[in-house]
């Protein structure tokens, strides 16, 4: 197996250059980093993962946390962390934190707290104080993704801002009878981003004078079965039916226009439709929709740890990084038939 030197050689820098930019340990220049990546390449040397650990004290390893796999937007997160990772030489463990308290509690308890991990990316997660603190009294850095944690360094989207542009873009329209489909107490996760955007749809209608209507709510729970489901009874009342909808995701925007098609009705013309998230799904249903860019989210979480982890970082004060939204506007909203 070719060694160090021998990429040196290649390269044409020092083996202690081919450290740095293999390790990602101190400064080097991007073409030189490119120069002795292509060099490795060509001779098939590979850094060994114990020495390197023995060398630094570091595994190149982050730990993720998510509270659920099978969703959309946790995934497209993930994606993006982990090819922003890999860039930088460093693998991915992810802990699912679907299975309740219990699992919660083990995974911050015992596993983040072994020597597996360099740092942790928390995505959709309020950490309480005492998971903060096992984390930093270990110094492992900690990057939350989706609201603002006390010592912490954050990205955070506003969640209430983005359910008044999705609003306000219905209003603009001309649509006054606007229905909501989003989660209620039951559903309410981490950041309590379902309450965030109930009440910035319930923001943007004040602001014009129209008070919210209890009977143009329907809770869900963040997928396209549950959306189907509430809008099926919103848009099945032949007295009160609205003539658009806003589903607190593109998950539940799908289910609500897969329902209106089976009830005979047409997206946009008889009922608009718009969503948050801009899935991969959203183009091909037509969906209007408020997007948040995930994978951004990601890989923007993988370059403040990276500075974290950095050897010359300096230790930044506890910040929140806002993150991007856009409305995308497609077929499924328009003006409403007089």
């Amino acid at each position: 197996m070719p060694g160090i030197n021998q990429v040196a050689k290649l390269a044409g820098v020092s083996t202690a250059t081919v450290s740095r930019a293999l390790s990602g340990n101190g400064h080097v220049s991007e073409p030189t980093r490119h120069r002795v990546r292509a060099a490795a390449l060509e001779l098939g040397y590979v850094v060994s993962s114990n020495a390197s650990s023995l060398a630094t004290g570091r595994t190149r390893n982050i730990g993720v946390v998510i509270p659920f796999i099978n969703r959309w937007y946790f995934g497209a997160v993930l994606e993006g962390a982990e090819q922003a990772l890999l860039s930088h030489g460093y693998d991915l463990t992810l802990y699912n934190l679907s299975g309740g308290d219990d699992q919660r509690k083990s995974v911050f308890e015992h596993f983040l707290l072994r020597k597996r991990v360099d740092a942790v990316i928390a995505i959709s997660l309020e950490l309480t104080g005492d998971e903060v603190d096992r984390l930093m009294d270990m110094n492992k850095p900690i990057v939350g993704v989706g609201g603002s944690i006390a010592g912490v360094r954050t990205l955070s989207i506003d969640d209430a801002a983005v359910a008044r542009l999705a609003t306000d873009h219905l209003l603009a329209l001309g649509h006054r009878t606007i229905a909501f489909i989003g989660g209620n107490r039951e559903f309410d996760m981490d950041f309590h981003v379902p309450s965030q955007r109930r009440a910035g749809f319930r923001a943007s209608l004040a602001a014009v004078g129209i008070e919210a209507d209890q009977e143009l709510f329907r809770a869900a729970d963040f997928t396209i079965p549950g959306g189907y489901a509430a809008a099926k009874q919103l848009l099945g009342n032949p007295h009160h039916r609205p003539t658009a909808i806003f589903a607190a995701s593109d998950e539940m925007a799908i289910g609500a226009i897969l329902a209106a098609r089976d009830l005979g009705l047409s997206v946009p013309d008889d009922v608009s439709i718009i969503g948050v998230d801009d899935h991969e799904l959203a183009e091909f249903f037509g969906l209007t929709s408020i997007a948040q860019f995930p994978a951004l989210q990601g890989r923007m979480a993988v370059d403040i740890l990276m500075d974290e982890l950095h050897p010359d970082h300096k230790a930044h004060a506890s910040s929140n990084t806002p993150l991007p939204f856009e409305l995308i506007v497609r077929s499924s909203t328009a003006r409403p038939k007089l």
